[in-house]
């Protein structure tokens, strides 16, 4: 993948004097070249430094002079004793290395590596050269992209490329990675221009089609001109590659202006149509069939006026589709022409388009970035490539002495790299949620290259026949995908073809490797087909889609949650249609490692793979999709140790290379159905102690419940005054009124309770409302809404009586214990303790050891165990049932210095509310600004302007208002050094309590820093 766009780089002028100096001595460099062919690496390094270096790319080497140089032979490392073999300095630090190796290298990936060593060992340095005296690689910070160059072979234009990228004067000016980031720029900017033209052209033509043929429904007219815009493209892609004349969109509008019988210009490119799919030797084109322009015979009796086929499609002509643009523009191109086609087929039907809620969206479609599908290539089908290869023990191949009479030894290495060869030709890679096809050409892309050096190594080696149609073989033997969406495939099989495409070679067929279908309902392909399964599988929650939750409910996946997501599906589904050993690489949602639905899942991978790589990629990795994601590497084996390597990168931003991070990897050998959380190496000593002396609160003596849901609050949850109503009318109904806590009112160690009651009318009491007659005349009042019918303007449909409460709320008898309480959703951590029922937005632990666990919980040891609980949407902690059971809590016998401690906060929080209380009740307001509850941070002139706007106060005079300051100073300072102190006392309680807490656990300083996240 090149670096620069080409054409930022034709726009770039250079001293033309100097580079044809240059490239004088140049030529000198090739004279050298059959002495080179056959020199070793050690013998020649230096003469490459001065033939190439210094001699054509203006610089000075250290032995030339040592006084003023700017590139040194052998540089040894800043942080270790290995060497580059050349080092590029500017302002006497060190801007770029260099790795060299002999001729019979014919493969520099090694080399590379080595070279980014180096590079990390050089603090400020952004370049790396590698060579093997011919192919020559520049890359700029990472390995994802370099620019390549054959130095046995180069033009004139190609030597200017070099001189302008490597010279000395570039590298000091920084002219590289200027142009890197006008690349950057331009691409953007190209981008961003050519959609917004090709969507004008096709919105205009569909709306020209409609006018003309409206006989035909609008739907098949929709499909019709994105076949149409489909094979238009083909040719803009194909006269700028030398697939077609050049300027062929510009030839079909000349031979129209000469036309004197008044046919249509659509006539015209119908000839131009047939002539790519059949060939046609009088227009000079060769066949080009493969689908895309198969005969259609309702696309042909299509009406179009000229205009719309006319300066519209020039318009798209004029961009340069060889320099200007890639055909990763056009998958992002292409990728955002679903969401046009579904906004254009809403309008169709008529309903409404949210782009934020389209199709595309809501079936989990989002363009997966390059550098991620990239990875995941790499670590399926390039894991498995090299592996074979070192099988075969072809992973270094040189060149024989003597290629038209090999030894024994080179013969079988021959006879290898071909059977190398078949086994390639016989993968099975498949992506069953294709989209548009970002994997399926990052598969082809690492496929050609793996053929290209297979190719190069044979001919190494007296092949003859060494040379084939590699990406034609790719198409026809390897590649596979399905989508549900028929659009996606059709633009898949599209940008294959623009990948692949050949002047005068057919196109490939792909009507039956790339296919439309549901692959979670009608797999086209058999299970144990595949030696790869990729991709990005949509991320739609089932509940959102009833029917189809319930058809795939009777398709025994395994793996099936009625609250899970269709991505869940496709894991398990990936896996079966493997190969034994096959690699399944995967991006997706993350909730799965701790949702409780993904426990089934959890369960299935650990028991039916193993897992290889487990990287937490956490947000922002999709433009359009704000997801927590992670990727996941698999091999289709059962096994109880699992060797992964596992990264947690959910905290960095602007990932790029994942090699960058591997320092922060861990090994992880044994997964379970329980969460699936990456710690980095401090960490994971953390959860080992919490493991070994923690006991699961599943396993406790305890009752751990949600709070009460009403179904109706509006009539069973009541203020302080209705209460006393209640009960002054018939003395019988305290006996059902119950002082409530909700989610607002937890505070850590004791509630802020605000005078709100239950009705507790629960149905597991079987009351006889006629017994409390108040409650009863109370409760009619409410009409209908209160009724449990399911109708309309009522409450969901139950068994129960129309005055109970919609839960059966069986534990009841709990609530008149002491109880652990805690807010259900929140972003802070609160548990209190109290005797009080709860509502259903909060959840209640009743125990012996309740004073001990609230000691526990209430720590920054308790939060760090509860950190990777689930979260909802907007980042909150979900602390239900299911994420408290499983915390792992030492139980020890002796519990009275927490509970101590727990008394002493329970005390001093008391008194600190009271405390605050008292000063705000004294103020006398309606509602009491965040400024004013917490008075205890404010000066008191602060107080006062905080007061007085609250209070809508305005003194008369200055007297009035030193008469105020004279009245409320005293209060305030004293209850304001009141509460401070008490807060400062439950400050070094905390503390206290904190200690106690990691000296369960055993931690040690650097752990507990971890812990209080320092």
């Amino acid at each position: 993948m090149p670096i620069f766009q080409t054409s930022i780089l034709k726009n770039i002028k250079q001293d033309e004097a100097l580079i044809a100096s240059r490239w004088a001595a140049y030529q000198n460099y090739l004279s050298k070249t059959d002495f080179i062919k056959t020199v070793k690496e050690e013998k020649y390094q230096e003469g490459f430094l001065k033939d190439v270096f210094e001699s054509c790319l203006g610089y000075t080497l250290d032995s030339t002079d040592p006084a003023a140089f700017n590139l040194e032979r052998e540089k040894k490392n800043e942080t270790d004793a290995k060497k580059a073999d050349g080092a590029i300095y500017v302002d006497g630090k060190v801007a770029g290395v260099i790795e060299l190796k002999a001729q019979d290298t014919k493969n520099l990936d090694k080399a590379t590596d080595q070279a980014y060593g180096y590079l990390v060992s050089n603090g400020d340095a952004r370049y790396v050269i590698v060579s093997n005296f011919d192919e020559l690689r520049f890359y700029i910070d990472k390995k994802t992209a370099y620019e390549q160059f054959s130095l046995f072979d180069l033009s004139y234009e190609g030597f200017k490329k070099l001189h302008l990228l490597l010279s000395y004067e570039s590298i000091k000016d920084q002219v590289p990675l200027k142009l890197k980031e006008k690349s950057a720029s331009f691409e953007a900017t190209i981008s961003k221009e050519l959609y917004k033209d090709f969507s004008a052209f096709r919105n205009h033509l569909f709306d020209n089609i409609v006018t003309n043929n409206p006989n035909i429904d609008k739907s098949n007219l929709l499909r019709l001109t994105q076949k149409l815009c489909d094979r238009i493209v083909f040719i803009l892609f194909a006269e700028d590659r030398g697939l077609l004349h050049p300027n062929t969109i510009k030839e079909i509008r000349q031979r129209h202006e000469q036309d004197i019988f008044g046919n249509p210009m659509y006539g015209y490119y119908k000839i131009y149509f047939d002539a790519i799919n059949e060939g046609n030797e009088k227009l000079q084109i060769p066949r080009y069939n493969g689908g895309l322009f198969a005969k259609d015979e309702l696309l042909d009796s299509l009406v179009i006026d000229d205009a719309y086929l006319d300066m519209d499609a020039q318009k798209l002509s004029n961009y340069d589709f060889e320099s200007e643009v890639g055909v990763n523009i056009l998958g992002h191109i292409f990728e955002q022409s679903l969401t046009d086609l579904e906004e254009i087929q809403a309008n169709i039907d008529n309903t409404d388009f949210d782009k934020s809620r389209s199709k595309r969206k809501k079936d989990g479609v989002f363009y997966t970035p390059e550098y991620i599908t990239r990875y995941i290539v790499e670590n399926t089908l390039g894991k498995m490539c090299s592996e074979k290869r070192e099988a075969l023990g072809i992973t270094e191949v040189t060149a024989p002495k003597n290629p038209k009479k090999l030894t024994k030894t080179e013969q079988t290495l021959k006879e290898n790299l071909l059977r190398y060869k078949e086994w390639l030709f016989d993968l099975k890679i498949l992506d069953p949620a294709c989209g548009s096809g970002a994997f399926l050409n990052q598969a082809l892309d690492f496929l050609i290259g793996e053929h290209t050096k297979l190719q190069n190594d044979l001919a190494l080696m007296g092949d003859l026949f060494a040379s084939y149609q590699v990406e034609q073989s790719v198409l026809e033997h390897n590649l596979y995908g399905v989508d549900i969406n028929e659009d996606a495939v059709e633009i898949a099989k599209l940008s294959l073809w623009l990948r692949t495409a050949h002047k005068g070679r057919e196109l490939t067929k792909l009507a039956d490797k790339i296919v439309c279908a549901n692959s979670l309902l009608e797999m086209p392909f058999e299970e144990g087909t595949f030696d790869v399964v990729i991709g990005n599988p949509p991320y739609v929650q089932l509940q959102s889609m009833v029917e189809m939750s319930k058809v795939l409910k009777n398709c025994n996946y395994e793996t099936y949650e009625s609250t899970g997501d269709l991505y869940v599906l496709f894991y398990e589904l990936g896996n079966k249609l493997l190969k034994p050993n096959g690699l399944l690489g995967y991006i997706t949602s993350n909730k799965w490692m701790r949702a409780r639905y993904g426990k089934s899942l959890r369960k299935y991978l650990a028991e039916n793979t193993a897992i290889k790589i487990l990287i937490d990629v956490g947000k922002n990795i999709f433009e359009d999709a704000t997801v927590d994601s992670n990727i996941l590497i698999s091999q289709k084996l059962k096994t109880n140790k699992h060797n992964c390597k596992a990264l947690d990168l959910s905290k960095q931003t602007n990932i790029i290379d994942f090699s960058d991070y591997l320092s922060l990897t861990i090994d992880i050998d044994t997964f379970s159905e329980e969460s699936w959380i990456i710690n980095n190496p401090i960490e994971q000593e953390i959860k080992n102690k919490i493991d070994a002396k923690g006991i699961s609160l599943k396993e406790w003596d305890l009752s751990i419940n949600f709070g009460i849901k009403t179904g109706f609050n509006e009539a069973f949850i009541i203020n302080g005054a209705k209460k006393d109503e209640l009960i002054v009318q018939d003395p019988k109904s305290a006996e059902i009124i119950k002082p409530i806590l909700r989610g607002r009112d937890i505070q850590r160690y004791y509630p802020e309770f605000n005078d709100t009651f239950v009705i507790a009318t629960f149905p597991a009491k079987n009351l006889n409302i006629d017994e409390y007659p108040s409650v009863k005349e109370y409760l009619k009042s409410f009409g209908s809404s209160i009724e449990q019918s399911g109708e309309k303007g009522s409450r969901k449909k139950t068994k129960n009586k129309w005055f109970e409460t919609q839960d059966t709320v069986a534990f009841y008898p709990e609530f008149e214990k002491e109880l652990i309480i805690w807010k259900r959703i929140g972003s802070i951590l609160r548990f209190s303790l109290g005797q009080y029922y709860c509502l259903d937005s909060t959840c209640f632990l009743s125990s012996e050891y309740n004073k001990y666990l609230l000691c526990v919980f209430n720590s920054k040891m308790g939060h760090y165990l509860m950190k990777d609980a689930p979260k909802t949407g907007t980042g909150d902690l979900l602390i239900s049932v299911q994420a408290i059971e499983p915390l792992k809590i030492p139980q020890i016998e002796n519990q009275e210095p927490f509970i101590e401690k727990a008394d002493l906060m329970l005390s001093l929080n008391k008194q600190l509310q009271e405390t605050k209380q008292n000063f705000i009740q004294e103020l006398e307001l309606e509602k009491v600004p965040k400024k004013l509850q917490n008075f205890e941070e404010l000066e008191f002139d602060e107080f006062v302007k905080e007061y007085k706007k609250a209070k809508k106060l305005k003194f008369a005079d200055k007297l009035e208002e030193r008469n105020f300051k004279q009245q409320w100073q005293a209060l305030f300072e004293n209850d304001k050094q009141a509460v401070q102190e008490l807060q400062t006392q439950i400050n070094k309680t905390d503390k206290e309590i904190d200690q106690m807490v990691y000296k369960l656990y055993d931690l040690t300083e650097d752990e507990i820093k971890i812990v209080e996240g320092i």
